[in-house]
């Protein structure tokens, strides 16, 4: 799971990623080479948090070595297009980007609801933690 900085929702969040991205997939570059990379190229996500609130997640397709202007090299996880809507979960401010186990993972919201306008973060965050997704 990754904190989204500068997107208030997933609706934003796919926007700038077809503005910036456009007619490649996405990708998010981070510091460090992940340690599971076998489980995150099986299938795995990332999951993105907005405002205290996870909502969306998108599958990561595959990870390429990149070299920083200051010549470290990082990772780019090459992302699919597709932003995934969840149930809305929150989550405590965290620095980077943390491992989420299967089982912790937010539902797929169902078919035709992905469509719908997000929730505000505020009100999102009050309803998941009355267990009201």
């Amino acid at each position: 799971m990754k904190l989204c900085v500068g997107c208030d929702d997933p609706t934003e969040l796919a926007t700038w990623q077809q503005h910036r991205f456009q007619g490649s997939p996405a990708r998010h570059v981070t510091r460090m080479w992940p340690k599971r990379q076998t489980e995150l190229l099986d299938g795995g996500s990332i999951y993105w948090v907005f405002k205290g609130v996870m909502q969306a997640r998108q599958r990561i397709l595959h990870l390429d070595e990149v070299e920083g202007e200051d010549g470290i090299r990082r990772c780019a996880l090459i992302l699919d297009r597709d932003l995934v809507r969840v149930a809305a979960v929150p989550r405590r401010p965290f620095q980077g980007w943390r491992y989420l186990a299967a089982g912790d993972a937010p539902a797929d919201l169902p078919a035709g609801r992905e469509q719908e306008p997000g929730l505000p973060a505020e009100i999102a965050r009050a309803l998941a933690e009355m267990g009201l997704r």
